[in-house]
């Protein structure tokens, strides 16, 4: 079974996420998960050729984005 077919209550806790994962996990796109970790936005790691999302660097991203959303809305700027 290949990740598209998880839904995100069904994906096993792990320490680390293959992107397809990551891409359920955090409701993106392909090209916004790989943009985010070219930005530095989101960490990331390599084995081989292969590359994965931390299962920490995932909450660490939803919190600044949290933070960001929390700026936006009392007019402060990110």
């Amino acid at each position: 079974m290949t990740a598209a077919h998880f839904t995100p209550d069904e994906i096993p806790r792990r320490l680390l996420y293959p992107i397809p994962e990551a891409m359920v996990l955090l409701s993106m796109s392909r090209s916004t998960i790989y943009e985010q970790i070219r930005r530095g936005r989101l960490r990331s790691v390599t084995q081989g050729a292969s590359r994965f999302i931390p299962a920490s660097a995932l909450t660490e991203y939803v919190e600044l984005l949290e933070k960001e959303a929390k700026e936006a809305s009392s007019g402060e700027a990110a």
